[in-house]
């Protein structure tokens, strides 16, 4: 039964790892105008992307067929459409502090934030350039009767012109460098804070904390080197660079799916977590079956839990109620109370009979 479910949920999700390289797939080719600006050039890149969004979405849809996952998933879309004229602006708010500003890492520590704010917005800002540029979203085109000056088209459509030797021409071309030096700067600080920091040093794993910033190295390091090569080197090496970036670019991207990468993609789910709360709260909190406290969580929680457990063939029903209906003091206090009662048991288990 758990095979023919474990097989379901894979053809479910294979589905959906499909659509959304198909959805990638499509993107390229309207925006591209029917490929008539697509650089050939960068098919591996573009076949990177293909696969890596196939495995997201492949990835995402497993995520989400565990019970507990599709449940608050659920519970997060019920909750924010069900008074979504006071939580439409308050879901701005919760996107500006968790993604654009990313205050929840500043409550960890400074260091932290500000590598993770670094690392952060050096990919937004690179992604949002060398996406649209691979897919031939965007394009430049130099005007014959003015070599100097340089349109800009977005799927064929004029949106901004300037000069090569203008004010905002050192910005476009030089994005990714910007991008690159972020990217770096914050490496460089979380890896100070690895190293300071004993209880990173103790919990960190190669391949979900080193390996991502590996990566993001590499793509980063190897992008400077063109530039460097390009501008100061007059081309030298610039092929084998070249070939490492684009190496390093398509690991990266193969790698999303998988590690930390791929919280990512997480995240934005989890901004309902507080209007989920607030819900509850509103519901009423629940009492404890055997101490009748209430506050430790609130009764739509509780119900949802059990539910949860009910579908994974989890059955907590005690003497005093369900488990999820008793407060945590209480649940340690039960604890406590049956090792108590195993050590008397063993203990009167191992006492000499008396003749």
């Amino acid at each position: 039964m758990a095979n023919a479910q474990t097989f379901s949920y894979g053809r479910y999700a294979t589905s959906w790892g499909l659509a959304s390289a198909g959805l990638v797939m499509l993107g390229i080719y309207v925006g591209s105008r029917q490929l008539r600006d697509f650089d050939a050039a960068l098919v591996p890149y573009a076949g990177a992307t293909v696969l890596a969004a196939f495995g997201i979405g492949y990835r995402y849809s497993m995520w989400l067929c565990r019970p507990p996952t599709r449940m608050y998933w659920r519970r997060g879309w019920q909750t924010f459409i069900r008074r979504m004229p006071s939580n439409l602006p308050r879901l701005f708010g919760a996107i500006w502090n968790n993604v654009v500003a990313q205050r929840f890492i500043g409550k960890r520590s400074r260091l932290r934030w500000a590598a993770h704010l670094l690392i952060a917005w050096g990919c937004m800002l690179a992604a949002a350039v060398t996406f649209p540029l691979t897919f031939g979203w965007i394009r430049f085109e130099s005007e014959p009767a003015a070599p100097l000056m340089y349109d800009v088209f977005v799927s064929g459509i004029k949106v901004m012109h300037f000069a090569s030797n203008g004010p905002i021409a050192p910005l476009v071309f030089n994005v990714l460098d910007i991008a690159a030096l972020m990217v770096l700067a914050g490496i460089a600080l979380s890896l100070w804070r690895r190293v300071r920091d004993r209880g990173a040093l103790a919990l960190q794993q190669l391949a979900n904390d080193l390996v991502p910033l590996m990566l993001l190295f590499a793509v980063a390091l190897t992008g400077i080197f063109l530039t460097l090569s390009t501008h100061l080197l007059r081309g030298v090496h610039y092929s084998f660079l070249s070939e490492l970036h684009a190496i390093s670019v398509i690991f990266t991207l193969l790698y999303l799916p998988f590690g930390k990468f791929f919280h990512i993609f997480q995240r934005p789910a989890q901004l309902s977590i507080q209007f989920y709360k607030e819900e509850g709260v509103r519901e009423g909190m629940a009492r404890c079956a055997r101490c009748g406290t209430s506050g430790h969580t609130s009764k739509l929680h509780t119900a949802d839990l059990k539910s949860v457990q009910a579908t994974l063939d989890i059955r907590y029903d005690t003497s005093d109620g369900h488990y999820q209906d008793i407060c945590p003091p209480c649940r340690r206090k039960m604890l406590a109370l049956a090792q108590d009662a195993l050590w008397r048991a063993t203990r009167d288990a191992h006492l000499p009979v008396e003749e």
